[in-house]
């Protein structure tokens, strides 16, 4: 098991994955908008939820080295909303290894839970590696 660095979710982080996306949706940058809709705060993205769960923030790319091809499939399914305030705690798990050839697929389970334990992600993540 792999765990990211757990981070609490910004208004920079917001700002960031706007410039970065060009998403522009009201629910994601406006405060009046999201509390006119339900919403306590700025709704995150589920794109930008979905960073916080990359491999290269944790410690798996430096244990495997040289032998990372590449990042070739992942996906996700978002459960429960995330806030400006939320403090995220992502994990990897390792669930298969699927031998090749000359090369090698790991298969990851990625979830990331909020700061009252609540499984705001799921999803998969497929690592391409040289045997």
């Amino acid at each position: 098991m792999f765990r990211n660095p757990s981070r609490t979710v910004r208004d920079a982080h917001f700002a960031a994955f706007q410039l970065l996306s060009g998403d522009n949706h009201p629910i994601h940058y406006d405060i009046e908008f999201c509390r006119t809709h339900g919403h306590p705060n700025l709704l995150a993205h589920g794109f930008q939820v979905l960073a916080f769960s990359a491999a290269g923030a944790g410690s798996f790319p430096h244990m495997i080295g040289d032998k990372l091809i590449g990042f070739i499939e992942q996906s996700s399914k978002f459960l429960k909303p995330v806030y400006v305030g939320d403090t995220l705690y992502p994990t990897l798990t390792i669930t298969a290894m699927i031998p090749q050839r000359t090369t090698g697929i790991v298969v990851m389970a990625a979830t990331i839970h909020n700061q009252k334990s609540e499984l705001v992600l799921t999803g998969e993540h497929k690592y391409l590696l040289r045997m």
